[in-house]
């Protein structure tokens, strides 16, 4: 699913369902990570970290544990940039080398609404209008848990670059719908703060894709060197 919304460049490694049966076994380095989380969490760690390894041997790097740096970020081996997501019954990792992109980020969510509440502490006035004209629209996809699989994307490619938190209100999102497929479309996020410089120029924006599909949506979020 998420393997379509990017690159050819990046290695994407999926998996479904909740038993983490025949996954590879974490590294002693990632077991102490976890040694005293619940099972659910427990579960989740081990079946994405074995997705991020089997992306590592497409690449032709060998596997290596995939620890967490500042704010829970994956630490990944030099010279590759990747981003891993997980929630109910699916887990992924995407890897690619440095070389081919600066950065990524992607997320999946289960195509549900957020809990109550959570809407207005995600989106900006524009965005949340711009919720409700998609919602009267193409009513078949909670686009609410979709701004918010989005904003996570952003994050996740914008923390490598700048090592900065991002909040929710610092980045405005456009969701654009594919004219040929109503359940996938592109992303468009304006940073409303100063953003990181890649390739001699400042950012200003990020740009991505979505999907709706499976119980799920998923988006991710790629930003080339030039």
């Amino acid at each position: 699913m998420i393997e379509e919304l990017l690159p050819d460049t990046v290695v994407t490694v999926e998996a479904y369902g909740h038993d983490d049966a025949g996954h590879l076994p974490l590294y002693p380095e990632e077991e102490a990570l976890v040694a005293r989380a619940v099972a659910k969490r427990r579960r989740e760690f081990t079946v994405v970290r074995s997705c991020a390894r089997r992306a590592m041997e497409k690449l032709g790097v060998p596997a290596q544990p995939v620890l967490t740096g500042e704010q829970g970020a994956p630490r990944w081996p030099a010279g590759l940039a990747g981003s891993m997501t997980h929630c109910d019954g699916y887990c992924a990792a995407a890897l690619v080398r440095a070389t081919d992109l600066a950065s990524l980020g992607i997320d999946a969510e289960p195509d549900g609404p957020l809990p109550e509440g959570v809407l207005t502490a995600v989106a900006l006035p524009g965005e949340a209008e711009r919720l409700r004209r998609l919602a009267e629209e193409r009513p078949g996809i909670h686009w609410d848990r979709l701004l918010f699989s989005a904003k996570e994307s952003v994050y996740k490619a914008w923390f490598p670059l700048t090592g900065q938190w991002l909040d929710f209100s610092e980045a405005d999102i456009e969701i654009a719908v594919d004219p040929g497929d109503p359940r996938r479309g592109t992303l468009h996020a304006v940073l409303l703060v100063p953003g990181p410089e890649v390739g001699g120029r400042r950012l200003t924006h990020f740009r991505g894709h979505w999907a709706a599909r499976q119980g799920l949506v998923a988006t991710t979020v790629t930003v080339p060197h030039t």
